[in-house]
């Protein structure tokens, strides 16, 4: 299978459905960390809490086009990738070897994740 074959393949809705929540989850979590460590914005710890109210909306809209498996596993990788880069490029975190080997295995799985294999 060419690799063009092989992208045509891809679910574009459940990956835009998980996408969208990741965005959404990895902003409200780096505005959590910013609230953390500005303690003069803690009533700004608000707006994480009525944006996360909406998630469940976006999941079940999401349940119409893939399964539950499936939409949780793509949201968390993605997400998990976002908080990543967000850490180490915003918040100037460092991660190990290990981690980082753990994050490639997160965007090979993003993309098995979202290729449609007709169930």
């Amino acid at each position: 299978m060419s690799l063009v074959g092989g992208l045509s393949r891809i679910n574009i809705i459940p990956f835009g459905f998980a996408a969208t929540m990741a965005v959404i989850d990895s902003a409200m979590l780096a505005l959590t960390k910013y609230i953390s460590l500005e303690k003069q914005y803690l009533a700004w710890i608000i707006l994480p809490m009525i944006v996360y109210s909406f998630q469940p909306v976006l999941f079940y809209f999401s349940m119409h086009y893939e399964s539950l498996t499936v939409m949780n596993l793509l949201f968390d990788l993605i997400s998990d990738v976002l908080i990543t880069a967000i850490g180490l490029l915003i918040f100037k975190e460092k991660i190990g070897p290990y981690k980082k080997a753990g994050v490639i295995l997160s965007f090979i799985s993003i993309i098995l994740m979202s290729l449609n294999d007709g169930y």
